[in-house]
């Protein structure tokens, strides 16, 4: 069998002390995360994100900053490979369908998240919020997209 991981983006937003979080529903479980999703083909991870969170939340992200690359192995053995940014959000359109499997959107403490821990859809969600609390950022730069 070939090993083959999923490579995701995820955008940590932050306003007023509280993380712009998505409410999903995978496997038939309601899970929270932050806007995150697959890399699709001939898409550059900064486009990713920037689709990926307005699709989940209505929002438009702007990157700025790298927070990490993450590695994260489920109970399942699925492999997945995290590209988190942080960065702010604007422009908010009220009238767009968030994309399935996001329910709704809500903006949460780091201590809320920590007191739902066992809804998190993995623990990289908190991973990459105490990344950003504790100040990790990468400049953009860091990246190369070499068509």
């Amino acid at each position: 069998m070939v090993w083959k991981p999923d490579v995701t983006v995820a955008a940590v937003i932050e306003r007023d002390a509280r993380f712009l979080i998505v409410r999903e529903r995978i496997r038939g479980r309601i899970v929270l995360n932050q806007p995150a999703g697959h890399l699709e083909d001939a898409e550059t991870l900064l486009e990713a994100v920037v689709r990926e969170t307005l699709e989940e939340t209505a929002w438009k992200f702007v990157p700025e900053a790298l927070l990490g690359i993450y590695q994260w192995r489920s109970s399942r053995g699925h492999s997945t490979v995290r590209i988190a940014f942080c960065g702010s959000v604007q422009d908010f359109d009220a009238a767009r369908k968030l994309d399935p499997p996001v329910i709704a959107t809500q903006w949460l403490t780091r201590q809320e998240l920590g007191a739902r821990a066992a809804s998190l859809r993995t623990p990289l969600v908190l991973r990459c919020i105490d990344d950003y609390l504790r100040g990790v950022r990468l400049p953009l730069e860091a990246l190369a997209s070499v068509q």
